[in-house]
């Protein structure tokens, strides 16, 4: 997947058309599709990649090691939850890209475990996240004009609510784990 976001990158200052373009459109029927989906593999550059890459990769890796079919449908969620987050609430003719928003859903969702399927290893988990990635809840505040916060935000959000929702599926597994442990 990182190869693949280095290529876009490569090939975004190869073309003469900026890829860019097909990021999230605010409020426009065709910045929403195919821009919710490409937006987070679209980058403005080689900056703005390295400073997304670092915690994509290492906030994924961990999400996918501790439940990778939970971090499938999880990265989905924040990816079209996010996505339509911002074409919602970001200014009028803006375009956004950039994986910033899986990132901050990712954050969401390792915390998110910790709270929400209150087994230790995801409580550990989540406290190491806020130790090491903390800072980054500061991101959902507007800051810099060319940073969307509202990417941000609604991954957060999206990640929370991924971690919600897919923790009674993981206590349930967990319960019915113990049941037969038990012999009953």
């Amino acid at each position: 997947m990182l190869g693949l976001l280095w290529l876009l990158v490569l090939v975004d200052w190869l073309l003469p058309w900026a890829l860019t373009s097909w990021g999230i459109e605010a409020r426009s029927w065709s910045g929403l599709v195919p821009g919710v989906v490409v937006a987070p593999l679209l980058h403005v550059g080689a900056g703005h990649l390295v400073s997304n890459m670092v915690p994509l990769v290492l906030m994924g890796v961990v999400a996918a090691l501790r439940d990778w079919r939970g971090f499938v449908v999880a990265s989905g969620v924040i990816v079209v939850l996010s996505g339509l987050g911002v074409w919602l609430i970001a200014p009028s003719a803006t375009v956004t890209v950039g994986a910033s928003g899986v990132v901050f859903g990712y954050f969401g969702y390792l915390v998110g475990r910790g709270v929400f399927v209150r087994q230790f290893g995801d409580i550990a988990l989540s406290v190491v996240v806020v130790v090491v990635y903390g800072s980054l809840v500061w991101g959902v505040f507007p800051q810099e004009a060319h940073v969307s916060w509202q990417a941000h935000l609604c991954g957060l959000l999206a990640g929370l609510l991924a971690a919600f929702g897919l923790a009674r599926r993981e206590r349930a597994l967990v319960a019915r784990a113990r049941v037969e442990r038990s012999g009953f």
